[in-house]
């Protein structure tokens, strides 16, 4: 290595028809900003990393096997089908040749919005930070909803009935397990001339309790979407 100094950016894949939407409306996804330093490990902290690593993909493929009608009816609408993040690593170990493991040492993080704006985080938040419960099967959750047409006129009743928003079309922006950003298509405010369009506005829903588990998270999602559908049609007759 000629240079240990490293840098690089975080941010999540924006799957199937979420993508489309957000270059046309040239909104940016938020994305995380890190430098620090990139050493190689030790032998035997290696062999640690790597033996943590398939201890992760085995977890996750018994989650898999594991999970109900519910989530699995989900998963498999979208494009990325019903499949763990520890399956795109396993070539690691299939390989014959070795691999170098190496260490990321952070020294500043700039998180920076949708909007391009930057804000500046301190290390010891990030150290501090644990994963969201749900972050191995976001996109897939994501991607599942926004491919589904009933679960996206379900993201329309979530405006109509929970944010008082006369929404005409809405997508899936983000999951974690205090709720979800819904991306919906709704009326802008008044012109001079008295004229309104639609505009794609970033709401934040929050769930009930909090989901620890993919699990808990599908089954408040399809409790929200039975309870919105019967607000909705006893407010309109239908």
């Amino acid at each position: 290595m000629i240079d240990e100094r490293g840098s690089f950016a975080v941010t999540s894949p924006m799957p199937g028809p979420l993508a489309n939407l957000l270059k046309s409306i040239k909104k940016l996804p938020a994305r995380v900003a890190l430098m620090g330093e990139v050493l190689p490990l030790k032998d035997e902290k290696a062999k640690f990393a790597r033996e943590s690593l398939k201890e992760v993909i085995s977890s996750e493929r018994s989650m898999i096997e594991k999970f109900s009608y519910t989530v699995l009816g989900i998963l498999s609408s979208s494009s990325l089908g019903v499949t763990c993040r520890g399956d795109n690593l396993q070539e690691l170990f299939d390989a014959d040749k070795g691999y170098v493991v190496f260490k990321f040492n952070p020294s500043s993080c700039m998180y920076i919005d949708s909007t391009g704006g930057t804000h500046e985080v301190g290390l010891e938040e990030v150290q501090a930070t644990k994963p969201d419960p749900l972050s191995s099967y976001t996109m897939s959750l994501i991607d599942g909803i926004n491919q589904s047409e009933a679960r996206r006129r379900a993201l329309i009743l979530f405006c109509i009935t929970h944010l008082s928003k006369n929404a005409k079309d809405a997508y899936l922006l983000s999951i974690d397990q205090k709720g979800f950003d819904v991306l919906g298509k709704v009326l802008g405010p008044v012109r001079s001339d008295g004229s309104r369009e639609y505009q794609w506005r970033e709401f934040r829903i929050p769930l009930r309790e909090e989901a620890h588990s993919v699990e808990i998270f599908c089954r408040q999602l399809v409790e929200m979407e039975e309870k919105a559908l019967k607000s909705f049609s006893n407010f309109t007759g239908l």
